[in-house]
């Protein structure tokens, strides 16, 4: 009787690791991505060294009602933060939350923003300074007078208006214009780990600094923000 021809242990490994790999990459490819905070545009509902992770599926296009109902996609409404391409420079990511919807007239007095005219009701909205007046010295010098009184503009098809929670410190639509909707990654969902660090030490890869010393990261470890579901 001959001898039933096994794989080698080695093998058996490869083919798993091989397989993990492939897995995922499917999953960053068409699932979920992570994505990094490396500035205080969010605060402080997100802040700077949060990871998160960002759902690719949820407003891909869709192939029937039962792909809808499993996967739970549906459009992007108001309040939604997104993941996206940067438009004056696709190669970066950028995270915002949407504000103005396609259609809508956007418009912002004394920092109030105004959807259609009417006061939008925005408990995530985050202020550093009181608005600027049209007498105070600083005001049209650095886009200052935007920042605080914009519009009104009618938000053309198949554009989003994105700005940051943290009003006073974003660079959102206000600066560079409304967002293609098809230039969205996807929608942040949770964060998965969380870490202190400053902007400037994050810019120059501080993350990987800490990694290399598990102490140091765990003492920097933001453990009350494990599995923070975004909204």
């Amino acid at each position: 009787m001959n001898p039933v021809p096994t794989k080698s242990v080695v093998r058996e490994y490869l083919e798993m690791l091989v397989g993990a790999v492939i897995l995922a990459l499917f999953v960053r490819a068409f699932i979920f991505q992570a994505f990094k905070i490396p500035t205080g545009s969010m605060e402080p509902n997100l802040l700077i060294g949060d990871h998160l992770l960002v759902d690719k599926l949820v407003f891909s296009p869709s192939l029937g009602g039962v792909e809808n109902f499993l996967l739970a996609k549906r459009p992007i409404t108001r309040g939604d933060v997104l993941v996206f391409k940067f438009p004056e420079d696709p190669t970066r990511d950028f995270i915002k939350r949407v504000i103005g919807l396609p259609g809508e007239t956007f418009e912002i007095q004394d920092k109030q923003v105004l959807i259609n005219g009417k006061a939008l009701t925005e408990p995530y909205a985050h202020f550093l300074e009181p608005p600027l007046k049209r007498t105070d010295p600083d005001y049209g010098l650095v886009g200052e007078d935007i920042r605080d009184n914009f519009g009104p503009q009618k938000i053309p098809a198949g554009q989003l208006m994105m700005m940051g929670d943290n009003r006073d410190n974003s660079r959102d639509s206000r600066f560079w214009g409304t967002l293609p909707a098809s230039q969205v990654k996807g929608r942040a969902v949770v964060v998965y780990w969380s870490y202190e660090a400053s902007r400037e030490e994050y810019q120059q890869g501080a993350s990987f600094q800490w990694l290399k010393d598990t102490f140091s990261a765990l003492g920097r470890t933001r453990w009350s923000r494990f599995f923070h579901v975004i909204r």
